[in-house]
């Protein structure tokens, strides 16, 4: 049962009730003229109320065929009324209105003319003359138009009401998908951006000791010192590559956010990488957080593996991140052909922030993340 039905249900209960009233207070028909009508309108309100109300706002095409059986029923007990006692005429303005309540509009429209025109044929066959018929018919015809008119606009509000609700379900069913579009294409994406940064990483790093080794195998006898140097090499490139897979961890992982201030994980961050950090910030959500500590961490990886800088800060002011070296720098306008800016730009987007790189040839580089409020 929809909400909106209330209205009505208070509007036909206080008609029938006044009706049910009127009609029982009546002196100029007998006592049981009076308990007739007067029970027969209770019945309808009760049937209303515990029947037809229950499958009142359905859909045109939804229906229940039981419906038909509840007006069959109302009808029913309209005619005993008004046969009982004319005044229960009166009922029809309530009556009138259930037909569109419960029924699709064509049998409505029938069962809507069947209750008007109900007490035309009911006043003849009491014995009312030519005088009577004139005075029923122009109102049982005027009551009739009324009802069409009520009927028709409580149709139309149906039919827009459940149009309305059909559009709010295909509008969330749209949400969903692109939602779950969006969470696809952020997982492939995430899936790419690890795969380059294996690549540029971790198995560079590894083919590169796979290399020195071959080469220390062939120096053991020959050329000792060579193989002295390159072991030392296998060794540096080895912690390096942990370090990478420890970093990577780190940031990949947003349980290590949960429960850690921010302020924390970038100052671990930063001293991992031997770099100075000062944070003065609020609180992000998790997935802003994500992205700080992730732009951080390719910023300082790229700073250790190619800047060459002697001095390295990480800074959070409000919502911008900067990290600043006195390194190399390079040409921001080339392409270096690494992952790592490029990665940065993409998660930068993912939650709407700009990011900034400013670098020249001996000049340093300074990444800023602005990211929005």
């Amino acid at each position: 049962m929809r909400r909106w039905l209330w209205p009505w249900d208070a509007y036909l209960l206080i008609c029938l009730t006044v009706v049910t009233v009127a009609v029982a207070r009546n002196q100029e028909v007998s006592p049981a003229a009076r308990v007739t009508a007067a029970a027969a309108i209770a019945l309808i309100a009760a049937a209303w109320l515990f029947w037809g109300r229950r499958t009142a706002p359905r859909r045109e095409e939804e229906a229940p065929a039981g419906n038909a059986a509840f007006m069959a029923c109302v009808t029913v007990l309209f005619v005993i009324a008004v046969w009982a006692q004319e005044m229960s005429t009166f009922a029809l303005f309530a009556v009138a209105s259930m037909p569109f309540l419960c029924l699709p509009m064509r049998p409505a429209l029938v069962a809507a003319a069947v209750l008007n025109l109900a007490p035309v044929p009911i006043g003849l066959a009491r014995g009312g003359g030519w005088e009577e018929f004139r005075l029923d018919a122009p109102i049982a015809a005027i009551g009739l138009t009324f009802s069409v008119l009520i009927g028709t606009t409580i149709g139309r509000i149906s039919r827009e009401s459940a149009e309305r609700a059909r559009l709010i379900e295909e509008l969330e069913a749209s949400r969903a998908r692109v939602a779950a579009l969006s969470h696809d294409a952020g997982v492939a994406a995430e899936r790419a951006r690890l795969a380059a940064e294996i690549h540029d990483t971790l198995a560079q790093g590894f083919t590169s000791i796979v290399t020195l080794a071959q080469a220390i195998e062939s120096e053991l006898d020959t050329d000792r010192a060579a193989a002295d140097r390159h072991l030392a090499l296998v060794l540096r490139t080895a912690r390096e590559n942990l370090a990478e897979a420890r970093a990577m961890v780190t940031v990949l992982a947003p349980a290590e956010l949960h429960g850690r201030p921010l302020a924390e994980v970038l100052t671990r961050l930063a001293a991992a990488h031997g770099a100075t950090c000062t944070v003065e910030a609020g609180d992000f959500p998790t997935a802003v957080e994500v992205v700080i500590v992730r732009t951080a961490q390719e910023a300082l990886t790229n700073v250790r593996r190619h800047a060459g800088a002697s001095t390295v800060t990480v800074d959070l002011a409000g919502t911008r991140l900067t990290i600043s070296d006195d390194g190399v720098g390079f040409n921001v306008r080339q392409d270096t052909g690494g992952y790592g800016l490029r990665g940065m730009r993409a998660r930068a987007e993912q939650i709407g922030a700009r990011l900034t790189v400013t670098s020249a040839p001996g000049a340093g580089t300074t990444i800023e993340l602005d990211v929005p409020s």
